[in-house]
């Protein structure tokens, strides 16, 4: 029985990703998201609230994991992240299995997954896009969004596999410059898997 083909979508913070993954989704395409995921487990009765309370109390504020208590605990505490994602990334992984049962049918679906390489998920894909754009660009985008610091966007980006590395590990590139060249450059993309895997 055939499955869907699977593309990975990756990018650094502010490199266009959730845009690159909205405008697949116009498209069509069915798009699993991590970090979408990732809200709903933390929301009030997310599963990942009750494992979350035993560990980190301090972080859970009105039934719901509070992210900028959580963000201040990682911070304060370099043990913390490992503990966190020893929580959080089976149920991550429940998710992803759950959509991709749901969507067993579709020739092809996205996996929009920030940390791609880092975790490891680009072996679950057939292939990988990276959204990308210049460092001053990146910096730019993620800075007048106005919720993160300088200090904050190194610190993430010291977590994060460099963009020259994923664009080197990439089998597809895109840069997110503008909406109009994206979206031109999402559909000639998926037209092509499309004819390669028909």
């Amino acid at each position: 029985m055939t499955r869907p083909f699977r593309l990975g979508l990756t990018g650094s913070i502010g490199m266009g990703k959730s845009t690159t993954a909205r405008l697949f989704a116009e498209e069509g395409i069915p798009v699993w998201d991590a970090d979408a995921t990732v809200h709903a487990l933390y929301a009030k009765d997310g599963s990942a609230v009750a494992p979350l309370a035993a560990i980190f109390p301090e972080a859970i504020r009105d039934g719901a994991v509070d992210r900028d208590r959580l963000k201040t605990l990682l911070q304060s505490d370099k043990q913390a992240l490992s503990r966190l994602e020893s929580v959080v990334h089976p149920l991550v992984q429940a998710a992803r299995e759950a959509f991709l049962l749901t969507h067993n049918a579709d020739d092809l679906i996205l996996l929009d997954i920030p940390l791609l390489y880092e975790t490891g998920a680009d072996k679950d894909c057939d292939a990988v896009l990276v959204a990308t754009a210049g460092p001053d660009v990146q910096r730019a985008r993620v800075l007048a969004r106005g919720q993160m610091t300088e200090a904050q966007l190194e610190m993430i980006l010291s977590r994060q596999l460099p963009d020259a590395e994923k664009r080197r590990r990439a089998d597809f590139v895109i840069e997110t410059f503008t909406l109009e060249q994206t979206r031109t450059e999402v559909r000639k993309l998926i037209k092509h898997l499309r004819s390669r895997h028909a």
